[in-house]
Protein backbone atom coordinates (compact mmCIF):
# COMPACT_ATOMS: atom_id res chain seq x y z
CA UNK A 1 0.00 0.00 0.00
CA UNK A 2 1.12 3.37 -0.62
CA UNK A 3 1.56 6.45 1.44
CA UNK A 4 0.95 8.63 -1.06
CA UNK A 5 -2.11 10.96 -1.55
CA UNK A 6 -3.23 12.31 -5.12
CA UNK A 7 -4.85 15.54 -4.33
CA UNK A 8 -7.04 17.19 -6.96
CA UNK A 9 -9.35 20.12 -6.87
CA UNK A 10 -12.20 21.46 -9.48
CA UNK A 11 -11.00 24.57 -7.90
CA UNK A 12 -7.51 24.76 -9.82
CA UNK A 13 -7.31 24.23 -13.59
CA UNK A 14 -7.03 20.27 -14.58
CA UNK A 15 -3.61 19.00 -15.36
CA UNK A 16 -2.53 19.72 -19.10
CA UNK A 17 -0.78 17.11 -19.36
CA UNK A 18 0.36 13.82 -17.16
CA UNK A 19 0.37 14.62 -13.92
CA UNK A 20 -1.49 15.22 -10.02
CA UNK A 21 -2.20 18.65 -9.48
CA UNK A 22 -0.44 17.95 -5.89
CA UNK A 23 0.89 14.78 -4.04
CA UNK A 24 0.88 14.07 -0.84
CA UNK A 25 3.41 11.96 1.25
CA UNK A 26 3.12 12.06 4.88
CA UNK A 27 2.94 15.86 5.91
CA UNK A 28 5.05 17.02 3.02
CA UNK A 29 2.78 18.00 -0.20
CA UNK A 30 4.16 18.75 -3.58
CA UNK A 31 2.31 20.68 -5.79
CA UNK A 32 3.05 21.27 -9.43
CA UNK A 33 3.44 23.99 -11.14
CA UNK A 34 0.73 26.15 -11.93
CA UNK A 35 0.34 28.62 -14.54
CA UNK A 36 -2.25 31.25 -15.03
CA UNK A 37 -5.82 29.54 -16.12
CA UNK A 38 -8.79 29.84 -14.80
CA UNK A 39 -10.39 26.61 -13.83
CA UNK A 40 -13.39 27.49 -15.43
CA UNK A 41 -12.61 28.07 -19.08
CA UNK A 42 -8.93 26.23 -18.79
CA UNK A 43 -7.90 29.38 -20.87
CA UNK A 44 -5.18 31.90 -19.58
CA UNK A 45 -6.78 34.70 -17.66
CA UNK A 46 -6.57 38.67 -19.52
CA UNK A 47 -3.77 40.89 -18.32
CA UNK A 48 -0.35 41.00 -17.86
CA UNK A 49 2.26 39.97 -15.18
CA UNK A 50 0.20 41.18 -12.27
CA UNK A 51 -2.77 39.42 -13.19
CA UNK A 52 -1.33 35.82 -14.59
CA UNK A 53 0.31 36.08 -10.96
CA UNK A 54 -2.53 36.73 -9.33
CA UNK A 55 -4.08 34.18 -10.59
CA UNK A 56 -1.28 31.59 -10.41
CA UNK A 57 -1.26 32.18 -6.32
CA UNK A 58 -5.03 32.06 -6.41
CA UNK A 59 -4.88 28.75 -8.07
CA UNK A 60 -1.96 27.13 -6.17
CA UNK A 61 -3.78 28.62 -2.89
CA UNK A 62 -6.64 26.28 -4.00
CA UNK A 63 -4.67 23.22 -4.48
CA UNK A 64 -3.02 23.91 -0.97
CA UNK A 65 -6.45 24.23 0.55
CA UNK A 66 -7.32 20.58 -1.32
CA UNK A 67 -4.68 18.86 0.37
CA UNK A 68 -5.94 20.75 3.95
CA UNK A 69 -3.20 23.24 4.31
CA UNK A 70 -2.63 26.63 3.41
CA UNK A 71 0.43 28.86 1.19
CA UNK A 72 1.27 29.89 4.54
CA UNK A 73 2.82 26.10 4.82
CA UNK A 74 5.12 26.57 2.09
CA UNK A 75 9.02 26.05 2.96
CA UNK A 76 10.02 26.13 -1.06
CA UNK A 77 8.54 28.00 -3.79
CA UNK A 78 9.91 27.93 -7.55
CA UNK A 79 8.97 30.59 -9.76
CA UNK A 80 9.79 30.64 -13.73
CA UNK A 81 8.90 33.69 -15.64
CA UNK A 82 9.40 34.97 -19.00
CA UNK A 83 10.49 38.02 -18.18
CA UNK A 84 12.42 39.11 -14.82
CA UNK A 85 11.20 42.48 -15.82
CA UNK A 86 8.00 41.85 -13.59
CA UNK A 87 10.02 40.47 -10.76
CA UNK A 88 8.83 43.34 -8.59
CA UNK A 89 4.91 43.05 -9.17
CA UNK A 90 5.47 38.85 -8.49
CA UNK A 91 6.75 40.03 -4.80
CA UNK A 92 4.03 42.68 -4.39
CA UNK A 93 1.52 39.43 -5.50
CA UNK A 94 3.34 36.45 -3.63
CA UNK A 95 3.22 38.90 -0.03
CA UNK A 96 -0.65 39.29 -0.58
CA UNK A 97 -0.90 35.09 -0.21
CA UNK A 98 1.29 34.56 2.34
CA UNK A 99 2.58 35.86 5.66
CA UNK A 100 6.19 36.33 6.83
CA UNK A 101 8.21 34.70 7.46
CA UNK A 102 8.59 33.74 3.59
CA UNK A 103 9.53 30.26 2.70
CA UNK A 104 12.65 29.13 0.40
CA UNK A 105 12.13 30.49 -2.85
CA UNK A 106 14.25 29.93 -6.39
CA UNK A 107 12.83 32.58 -9.20
CA UNK A 108 14.33 31.84 -12.82
CA UNK A 109 14.04 33.40 -16.09
CA UNK A 110 12.86 30.95 -18.57
CA UNK A 111 12.22 30.79 -22.88
CA UNK A 112 8.96 30.32 -23.02
CA UNK A 113 6.22 28.53 -20.55
CA UNK A 114 2.65 26.38 -21.50
CA UNK A 115 -0.23 27.97 -23.66
CA UNK A 116 1.99 31.39 -23.35
CA UNK A 117 1.84 32.00 -19.88
CA UNK A 118 4.27 35.00 -18.23
CA UNK A 119 4.48 32.87 -14.53
CA UNK A 120 4.61 29.51 -13.25
CA UNK A 121 4.64 28.88 -10.03
CA UNK A 122 5.46 24.98 -7.87
CA UNK A 123 5.05 24.69 -4.12
CA UNK A 124 6.30 22.48 -1.77
CA UNK A 125 4.19 22.39 1.71
CA UNK A 126 4.99 21.00 4.99
CA UNK A 127 1.54 20.41 7.16
CA UNK A 128 1.65 20.03 10.85
CA UNK A 129 -0.49 16.76 10.36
Amino acid sequence: MSDKLIINTDQAPAAIGPYSQAVRVANTVYLSGQIPLVPSTMLLCEGGITEQATQVFTNLAAVASAAGGSLNDSVKLNISMTDLSGFDQVNTVMQQYLDAPFPARACVQVAALPKGALIEVEAILHLSE
